[in-house]
């Protein structure tokens, strides 16, 4: 959900939720549906309560996924750099190929990946060029004791990168299950409905609707906020984007020109085999 049709939810749920409070307050009797306003004042709170704790706990929970993928997008692209390193101690012809390899799993990242989590169809596929590295060191022949030392050190932080990659599309789907969004649903309109005895048509109608409004606009912005947290991944304000994968291919090409060594990367600019 971008900006701009956020905005566009808000006012929507503003002026139906108003228009609605406005056309029972018509009918209704003085003083409110309510008898005893201390006493519905009292239900309320106590409705209110229960769904603005139920919502903190579940905001603390989504905006945890949100960190843990953040944080993840940028180990796994700091690993990737790590790799890079670690690749040129290991034998001449399979360093070149991870060199390659390596490019080409950070494109893949940046391009179709991220893509496929914003739009919540990763499901369970892989990075083929971490498959493709795994042939590559599967077939490497360390000899020396600085090769092995290497050798052992790159396979550690295979798992750091995978492990960082995990915690990264964790979020991609959705960890709120469609029980929990059902009962936030439904409290909220439970809620609705308790505000409209308190239609009362001896109040002026700005504070009717400035009454029905405000708690509109809080639950809206509220569960709009736990959608946001809850697919952290896209092009709106605030979504995550590749930035770190994206800094460590800028940093793979700087470490290249320097070190003058010519790479035949086997993708394209988006991590698609040649």
């Amino acid at each position: 959900m971008n900006l701009l049709w956020a905005v566009l939810l808000l006012v929507a749920t503003c002026v139906v939720s108003v228009g609605v409070m406005l056309a029972v307050r018509r009918r209704a009797p003085e003083g409110s549906y309510f008898s005893d306003g201390d006493r519905a004042s009292g239900v309320f709170g106590v409705l209110a309560t229960g769904f603005s704790v139920l919502l903190g706990f579940i905001i603390f929970l989504a905006f945890t996924s949100y960190d843990e993928s953040r944080s993840g997008a940028e180990t796994e692209a700091t690993t990737v750099s790590q790799q890079l390193e670690t690749a040129q101690f290991l034998p001449a012809d399979t360093a070149s190929e991870l060199n390659g390899e390596l490019v080409c799993y950070a494109r893949w990242v940046v391009g179709p990946e991220w893509d496929a989590m914003a739009d919540g169809s990763l499901d369970s596929s892989i990075n083929p060029w971490g498959a493709a590295m795994y042939r590559t060191m599967k077939s490497a022949d360390p000899q020396t004791a600085t090769e092995q030392s290497a050798y052992d050190r790159w396979m550690d932080q295979t798992v750091e990168r995978q492990q960082a990659r995990v915690s990264r599309i964790q979020g991609a789907e959705g960890i709120i299950p469609l029980p929990l969004w059902l009962v936030l649903f439904t409290i909220s309109v439970v809620i609705f409905v308790y505000m409209l005895f308190f239609a009362d048509r001896a109040e002026r109608a700005r504070t009717q609707a400035l009454l029905m409004g405000s708690v509109s606009t809080v639950i809206c912005l509220l569960l709009m906020l736990v959608v946001f947290f809850d697919h952290p991944h896209g092009h709106g304000v605030g979504r995550l984007h590749p930035t770190a994968m994206e800094r460590t291919l800028r940093l793979m090409d700087a470490q290249f020109e320097v070190a003058d060594v010519s790479l035949e990367v086997p993708c394209d600019d988006r991590g698609t085999p040649r």
